[in-house]
């Protein structure tokens, strides 16, 4: 089989010390030799089967640490197809026979339920099972049939991944990733992190790092592989709690934690004593927008860095903070999401012409670097941004998400903004629901803070009549008591559009 620098990597830390401690899930540490063992057994199934070097593995990607071997077995030099276990059941279960994948790899609480099983039953892929059990890692549960998979894309030449995107502005959709920009993702990440370089000498190192992102999530299956290739043992959380968080934290003296903001606000707001995260030097926080005011109230109160960092499933990482530049330019580039990665070009351009615009000025991101497409043109993102230049890059809201109300346009981030600010709102979203006159018109959901008496829709658009346009303020105002979000704790929202155009349309 292909021996590729992935591959290479993950085969001499996994050989390094068979006893050492490598996986933490639920309280329990399983060792390097247990994962290993269990990697091979599933090579070995596949292997048998000829599903070797490029087949496509379909894995249903659970926070679970029977799952962690399979992604290591499939990832190093097959194409690794993401199944996303946190959607809807049944949208999970059509999701299997889209693949079009020739085998999927499971564990028995998703692998057990109804209509996932009745599609896999009729669809035919090799199924395989991983236990979590040492001493039988992995169960064959059905043999593939040819008759019902006739249809399958078996190989993948180039690709290390096929990652479901989030969804959170549309159906999600399945993207590639070259190996190499893979890999240049992977190893690219030393560059964060003190005392790694790209291509140092394999080794185990001290320290664990907490995996709490979703492993059907870019930012989740990145910080998988950046563990291993560091050689650094982790603690893989199934989903955030702040109980657990701070469990891990105190427990393992953790350095550095990656989160999104949403989690960060419920760390922040469950007021966690200063000393229980003395141990923390930096969060590295992406996946959804980060409000400034919370990165500095988080920093004033614990003294942590906030390392916001860029990225998105088609594109891997592209910008990012580093500890050195959030202690010369935390203020002076406050708000933004860091600096450029090496090998990454970005460009601003006119949303309607497409004519470049100078540093400073808004417009809609356009990116290249080698990870990126083909590695030789601009790929359009529907990201409004700015860059300075020094490279620094301001992420400033959705192109895609701009509601048109009677021919006005509105972006939903800034009305966001705007009521959020309010005292007795700690969370608000908007978004663009269908008007027979108008075409859209913009609503609101929000969450009312601890404490606070929930403020009148009257109220509310009075207040943002103080400094917004009458035409972008929302037409209707939900409290909720949370919003409907993402695996990846962004907030859903198609799921927000399909709660609140019902109340609209009543209430019109």
């Amino acid at each position: 089989m292909k021996m590729n620098a992935l591959a290479r990597r993950l085969d001499e830390i996994l050989s390094i010390d068979h006893t050492a401690n490598a996986v933490e899930f639920e309280r329990r540490w399983h060792s390097w030799g247990e994962i290993d063992a269990a990697r091979q057994a599933v090579e070995a199934v596949l292997a048998a089967r000829r599903l070797n070097d490029d087949s496509r593995i379909a894995i249903m990607m659970r926070n679970h640490v029977a799952i962690v071997p399979a992604i290591y077995a499939v990832i190093a030099r097959r194409s690794l197809v993401t199944l996303n276990p946190m959607l809807h059941i049944e949208k999970f279960a059509a999701d299997i026979p889209a693949t079009l994948a020739p085998a999927v790899i499971g564990v028995a609480r998703d692998l057990d339920a109804p209509p996932v099983r009745h599609a896999l039953e009729t669809f035919g892929p090799l199924v395989i099972e991983m236990t979590g059990d040492p001493a039988s890692p992995v169960v064959v549960r059905q043999e593939r049939s040819d008759a019902n998979i006739a249809a399958a894309r078996v190989a993948a030449p180039g690709i290390a991944l096929e990652m479901l995107t989030s969804g959170t502005t549309g159906t999600p959709k399945r993207v590639p990733m070259r190996r190499d920009a893979f890999e240049a993702a992977v190893f690219g990440a030393a560059r964060f992190e003190k005392g790694r370089e790209k291509g140092d000498a394999p080794q185990l190192r001290r320290g664990v790092q907490v995996l709490m992102a979703p492993l059907a999530h870019s930012s989740g299956i990145l910080a998988l592989m950046n563990a291993i290739s560091a050689g650094r043992a982790l603690t893989l959380l199934e989903r955030f709690t702040v109980d657990d968080f701070r469990y891990v934290v105190s427990q393992h003296k953790i350095k550095v934690a990656s989160t999104p903001p949403a989690a960060l606000k419920m760390i922040y707001d469950a007021q966690v004593p200063k000393e229980e995260l003395a141990s923390l030097s930096a969060f590295r926080v992406g996946t959804a927008p980060l409000d400034p005011d919370l990165a500095d109230a988080v920093y004033d109160r614990y003294g942590i860095a906030i390392l916001q960092n860029y990225g998105a499933t088609e594109f891997g990482g592209v910008a990012g903070w580093t500890l050195d530049d959030f202690r010369d330019h935390r203020v002076d580039r406050r708000g933004s999401v860091g600096r450029l990665n090496p090998g990454v070009q970005g460009r601003i351009i006119d949303p309607d012409t497409g004519a470049g615009l100078p540093y400073g000025v808004t417009g809609i991101l356009e990116l290249k670097s080698t990870q990126i497409g083909d590695g030789k043109s601009w790929t359009r993102t529907t990201d409004l941004a700015r860059i300075d230049a020094e490279n620094f890059l301001w992420i400033m809201g959705r192109a895609d998400n701009a509601i048109i109300r009677g021919g006005f346009k509105v972006q939903p981030d800034e009305v966001v903004r705007a009521l959020e600010a309010h005292p007795a709102v700690i969370e608000a979203a908007v978004v663009g629901l269908k008007d027979a006159r108008l075409g859209q018109v913009p609503v609101a959901a929000f969450i009312t803070a601890k404490g606070a008496s929930t403020p009148s829709a009257a109220e509310l658009s009075a207040f943002l009549k103080r400094t917004l346009t009458s035409y972008q303020v929302p037409v209707l105002f939900k409290p909720m008591a949370e919003l409907p979000r993402t695996t990846s704790m962004k907030v859903d929202l198609q799921a927000m559009k399909a709660l609140l155009q019902p109340l609209y349309e009543t209430a019109a």
